[in-house]
């Protein structure tokens, strides 16, 4: 649609700079330039209002409007939705009327020195650091606090890197981030990483800013630098709630938990309590008196003493419970971590539990998964992800964003290289980097890449050997560059593999049936001479009747003889069985087809 001699543009009323773009179809450069022309900088990620996004679209010659909240979802909005949590999915079939709020996860994130111990001691208050805890705390690794009359869950987890390697593991036990920052130090490479991970699980952020008390604190100065990370606070027109505090002198520390509380009341977390217990393990040890030890966050149901119980390969009866105080407890509701005793076998983080009707059900199942784990490790690795293989994955997942993390000899490098590989399109498949940064490849870079199915990029950067280690045992495709116009190609290429494929049929070869055998307990079998080309099977077959086409469809069975092959060439002998079909006759015609992309 368009108005005097202008298209008609529909804006939501905030867009992040690459999506303004898309939908105008321009490189973003030119969306940034004319932010600057206005004074306005900004960097891709960047989230504009409507009103600003209108007065670049006018300088470009677009007419804007405003979008009605009806259509506010646009399909730019629909790719870059949040995939479904783990939560979402262990209750989506539960009946809405049991479902019940239950209390909201927390992991604390952020640059090391920026306090997330302190903060963390400071909510629970207690000193972990001084020794002042009990063993158990300190063990378990998540533990609740209470604010009023509200309980609020927190795993104590190292950061980033414990929280992305559950996820690559299918697991992801956080409702939501907290992301610690320095008003002192501000934004720092482990902040970025840390920002990068969470959004790429789709979690929401609270920022903590903390040390606000130094002298030396620069609390405007952070959040212009987290803006420019795409972290837009609420006090920029974002959505994102920054709470400043003091961890060490007790400062904004209910406010940090009432902003908690208030963003869990925006996202209704819930839960069904009254049904059999799930959950996931947070982390395990062996206990040299106790044996076998799980903190397990229960996610829905109630887990109960004397629960039969399956957790991966290892299974039991919940022998004992203990809270994150180390007292003995009976039931744990949901969102209640506890440490369990009782199980067969130390399982993995991120291994999710379930209770089951007995022990002996629960046996069964743990060995049914280490006989399935084991024919897994003896058959083919996991499978790649690499450029080369994005389009089956794409053909078979319907995912059109080719996921980066990209790692660079300077920041220099990086602006060129984002800048670039963002403006590539074909026909809807596009780049998404979801993390930049400068210096080697780390294994925290690799595992960014593993919980999203991502592809690493070293620019004239080497790669840590545990990272190669852990790219190599995950099937994940590091690429080291040098020059930007050859990862640009390659990329491009990549991209034009993930567009919709044209196919059509090939014969490979046609045979004529001489006579049709019945073979007991197989069926009807046809053998036939091979008139021309090779019959293959893994290709497809037609039974053509004179000129009608009477079956299509897959190849059962290609033999030689008695001997299964996989070809047989033109003037050979062999039997054909098809599926579902016994109706030959002498003379039939069977043309052996393959699907081939059309360039």
């Amino acid at each position: 649609m368009s108005t005097n001699g202008k298209k008609v543009v529909e804006v939501p009323s905030v867009v992040t700079v690459r999506d303004l773009a898309n939908l105008v179809k321009i490189s973003p450069i030119n969306v940034i330039k004319e932010l600057m022309n206005n004074g306005i900088m900004a960097n891709i990620n960047q989230q504009l209002d409507y009103d600003t996004a209108a007065i670049v679209l006018t300088e470009l010659g677009f007419e804007p409007r405003e979008q009605r909240p009806a259509e506010a979802e646009t399909a730019a909005d629909a790719q870059h939705a949040a995939p479904a949590t783990l939560w979402q999915r262990l209750y989506a079939g539960e009946d809405p009327k049991k479902l019940k709020p239950r209390p909201p996860v927390v992991t604390v994130m952020g640059h090391v020195d920026h306090g997330k111990t302190s903060l963390l001691d400071a909510m629970r208050h207690t000193d972990v650091a001084s020794g002042e805890a009990g063993g158990i705390t300190q063990r378990i690794g998540a533990y609740q606090v209470e604010h009023n009359g509200r309980k609020i869950t927190f795993l104590d987890t190292p950061g980033h890197e414990a929280f992305t390697a559950m996820r690559a593991r299918g697991a992801q036990a956080t409702d939501l981030a907290i992301l610690v920052v320095a008003a002192d130090d501000g934004v720092m490479p482990q902040t970025k990483e840390a920002i990068a991970h969470t959004r790429a699980a789709g979690v929401p952020i609270i920022v903590a800013l903390n040390k606000i008390d130094k002298p030396n604190s620069n609390p405007e100065r952070v959040k212009k630098e987290l803006h420019d990370d795409g972290v837009v606070i609420d006090e920029y027109g974002g959505n994102i709630l920054l709470v400043p505090v003091s961890a060490k002198k007790k400062m904004g520390i209910d406010d940090l938990l009432e902003a908690i509380l208030l963003v869990a009341d925006t996202m209704e977390i819930k839960a069904n309590p009254d049904r059999p217990a799930v959950g996931t393990v947070i982390e395990s040890r062996l206990d040299k008196s106790r044996g076998a030890m799980a903190t397990v966050l229960v996610q829905n149901g109630t887990l109960a003493v004397g629960d039969p119980v399956v957790i991966g390969k290892s299974y039991g009866r919940v022998r004992a419970m203990m809270d994150y105080n180390g007292r003995a407890i009976q039931k744990a509701t949901p969102s209640t971590p506890v440490a369990v005793l009782g199980l067969s076998d130390v399982p993995n983080a991120g291994d999710v539990l379930e209770v089951v009707k007995n022990e002996r059900v629960a046996r069964e199942r743990a060995a049914e998964r280490s006989a399935a784990e084991g024919t897994a490790a003896s058959g083919a690795d996991r499978s790649k992800v690499s450029l080369e293989d994005f389009f089956r994955r794409a053909q078979a997942e319907g995912n059109k964003e080719l996921l980066l993390v990209i790692k660079a000899d300077g920041q220099g490098s990086i602006e060129p290289l984002v800048s670039s590989l963002e403006k590539l399109d074909q026909g809807g498949a596009r780049v998404k980097v979801l993390h930049t940064g400068t210096g080697r490849v780390s294994e925290s870079d690799v595992s960014l890449a593993v919980a999203s199915d991502a592809i690493v990029i070293a620019f004239n950067v080497e790669v840590d050997e545990s990272a190669r280690r852990l790219a190599d045992s995950e099937g994940i495709d590091v690429r080291k560059y040098n020059v930007i116009y050859k990862l640009v190609e390659d990329i491009d290429k990549a991209l034009q593999g993930m567009l919709e494929p044209v196919y059509e049929d090939k014969v490979v070869a046609r045979a004529e049936v001489r006579q049709v055998f019945k073979i007991k307990n197989v069926g009807f079998i046809a053998g036939c001479l091979v008139r021309e080309g090779a019959a293959q099977r893994d290709a497809k077959a037609r039974v053509v009747r004179g000129e009608e086409t009477i079956y299509d469809g897959a190849i059962s069975s290609l033999k030689r003889f008695t001997e299964d092959v996989k070809e047989v060439r033109q003037g050979f002998e062999c039997g054909v069985g098809l599926a579902n079909f016994k109706d030959f006759k002498e003379g039939d015609v069977i043309e052996f087809y393959v699907k081939q992309r059309v360039s």
